[in-house]
């Protein structure tokens, strides 16, 4: 066969210095597009708009070939013209404490929301054990105090006056009350009262027996009058805080009207408070004064029944959200409930929910790498509970798989309105898509990133610019016509094909740091040709220790390779060995061997799948030594 050999210029596509129109990068316009990506940018730009369940994106290429970055840009674009989301608060059911209550309010307005309760409670501390030292309150309260004591001394009075006239005397002791006859105003000794006239004795049992009854339906009454008397003293502390909680909750009311689940629970909180009067008054010694030194504190702090959660505040954000979570385990996914430790036992309330990358993206966009989430317990299937019910509900994961059995929270879930976009692999993508039934109808949307462009002359310009904004962006020297030609070079080589130019970000920005590093070792004002390609050498001199043992043991004759004259049944091959982004050819000796019939080795061990690689590589070479020594001229008839 007569071969023909290939040119040079057909094996090395160089690109000429002198069709890049200029000197060095810093005559060069910073690139503002996304070259060689428009399939992608196109699926992304269709994801993104499409606001029908299921039309989540799945972001898919090789690593470092720039997805993040893309993807960030894109949807920061995107967000800057959308919709500030809303804030939202957890806070306190006074029906159901175990279940808070979620309140969404215009972004903005939760952190407003929660300094105003915090000083509503602030100036109610003060207010309300004011109100009740004012004189007003007092002469109430001892009006009634005044009232009750009349109608308890009335009534004993009125019985002493009747028992007197009936010769009974009612005498106070520490065990109660006790009556004895009298006579001339004093009471008679048992003794004296035996000696009188057994009709006499007879008349002054009965009216001992008479005022002993009325005695005890009057100490009964106590009770009952008691009762009034503290209903309407409550009634009146009831009255003193509603005027006082009036005074300052009823502007707050009026300021929220547009929001009646806030309104209804300022209501809630006032009216909780009016039942909970005494826990303000305990602090009227502090109010008076009284404290202790370092100790004394805000009493907005001691009123968390009142406080407010702000789960998410979005009074910074301009447009929609976009959270990217770079460890999307799931309680940092879904949020997580905080516990302290008091005496012993651990303590939870509403101010201790936590928020999740979810929270802080609802109304806008999380972008997730798939592999650190499928690597996460129960995060992926989090992600597709809330992506299935469009709402997220916070549970620890003990609840979640009955590990335990303490009383815990139960927040009520939120809607979730939220655009997700993971990035990854296309195996884990096709992976995904095969083995996880769900996967198809939540990720509607794949953009396939490429991983070359081709070489025109059109794309070289463009390539240029891209060259020139990551050496601005990176703060290195600018290259000059020769140094850019020598970079593209070399992205063609790495693509396998010289009519494309490689796309991967990552290595791309490698080597303009590497070939700027031997520049600044040169001292060197720009980064030229011979910079790039000892960036390069100096890289493949790093990884190619592999390499170089092979072929000292061709050199000393560990591996048998004949590079003179010919051989029947031999030829020289060469395998190609591709280690991370290292590749390296290898020298081969393929031999065969040639012999009559059809007889063969046969490898038990082999036939029934017991026998593993080597041994079944050291059957087949016995297996053609014996066929080349014994079956040259006649069948091979071993079996």
């Amino acid at each position: 066969m007569n071969l023909k050999p290939i040119p040079i210029e057909r094996l090395y596509h160089r690109c000429n210095p002198q069709d890049l129109v200029f000197d060095s990068t810093a005559e060069l316009e910073e690139l503002t597009e996304t070259i060689g990506q428009g399939r992608a940018l196109e699926a992304i730009d269709f994801g993104v708009g499409m606001q029908h369940e299921g039309y989540n994106l799945f972001v898919l290429g090789s690593t470092g070939i720039g997805k993040h970055e893309v993807v960030s840009r894109e949807l920061g674009k995107r967000a800057i013209t959308g919709e500030t989301p809303s804030d939202w608060c957890y806070v306190n059911n006074f029906d159901l404490p175990h279940k808070p209550r979620a309140l969404e309010l215009p972004a903005g307005k939760g952190k407003k929301f929660q300094k105003d309760m915090a000083q509503m409670v602030e100036d109610l501390s003060n207010a309300i054990p004011a109100a009740f030292r004012s004189d007003e309150y007092r002469t109430r309260a001892q009006e009634i105090d005044d009232e009750f004591s009349n109608k308890q001394e009335d009534a004993f009075e009125a019985l002493h006056e009747k028992a007197k006239n009936q010769s009974v005397a009612i005498l106070r002791t520490p065990s109660g009350y006790t009556l004895a006859p009298m006579r001339n105003g004093e009471t008679l000794p048992p003794g004296e009262f035996k000696k009188l006239p057994e009709e006499q004795r007879r008349v002054i049992e009965e009216s001992i027996e008479e005022i002993r009854s009325e005695l005890k339906e009057t100490i009964l009454l106590v009770p009952v009058w008691q009762k009034e008397y503290s209903q309407k003293l409550k009634k009146l502390d009831q009255e003193v805080t509603e005027l006082t909680v009036d005074q300052l909750i009823g502007a707050l009311i009026n300021e929220y009207e547009p929001l009646p689940k806030v309104q209804a629970y300022i209501k809630a909180v006032k009216q909780d408070i009016i039942e909970n009067v005494e826990d303000f008054r305990h602090g009227e010694e502090e109010q008076m004064g009284i404290s202790f030194g370092s100790q004394k504190k805000s009493r907005a702090a001691d009123f968390a029944a009142y406080s407010v959660n702000l789960l998410v505040d979005n009074s910074s954000t301009k447009g929609a959200p976009v959270i990217y979570e770079d460890n999307p385990t799931y309680m940092n996914l879904v949020g997580r409930i905080e516990h302290v430790s008091h005496m012993g036992t651990l303590l939870t309330d509403f101010t201790l929910i936590k928020s999740g990358a979810v929270h802080r993206a609802n109304g806008g966009y999380l972008v997730l790498d798939i592999r650190k989430v499928l690597s996460r317990a129960f995060a992926w299937e989090g992600l597709k509970r809330i992506l299935r019910s469009h709402e997220i509900r916070i549970e620890s994961l003990e609840h979640m798989l009955s590990l335990v059995s303490t009383i815990s929270l139960e927040p009520e879930p939120i809607p979730i309105v939220v655009k997700l976009v993971l990035i990854g692999d296309r195996i884990l993508y096709y992976l995904l898509m095969e083995y996880d039934p769900e996967f198809g109808r939540l990720f509607k949307v794949a953009a396939d990133f490429s991983e070359d462009i081709e070489r025109n002359k059109e794309n070289t310009v463009l390539y240029t610019q891209l060259i020139a904004s990551l050496v601005h962006r990176e703060k290195l020297k600018d290259f000059n016509s020769e140094g850019v030609a020598a970079v593209i070079e070399e992205c063609a080589r790495r693509v396998g094909d010289s009519e494309k130019i490689s796309l991967h970000m990552g290595s791309l920005v490698d080597l303009l740091r590497e070939s700027n590093y031997w520049a600044d070792k040169e001292q060197d004002n720009l980064v030229s040709r011979k910079h790039v390609q000892l960036a390069v050498s100096k890289e493949e001199h790093r990884q190619d220790q592999l390499r170089s043992r092979m072929q000292e043991s061709i050199k000393r004759g560990i591996r048998i390779i004949d590079t003179d004259g010919e051989k029947i049944g031999q030829v020289n091959g060469l395998s190609v060995i591709q280690l991370s982004n290292f590749s390296f050819g290898v020298p081969s000796r393929i031999t065969a061997t040639a012999r009559l019939g059809e007889g063969d080795v046969i490898d038990i061990e082999r036939e029934v799948e017991l026998g593993g690689p080597i041994h079944s590589k050291a059957i087949m070479i016995l297996s053609a030594y014996l066929a080349d020594h014994y079956a040259q001229n006649a069948p091979l008839s071993l079996s």
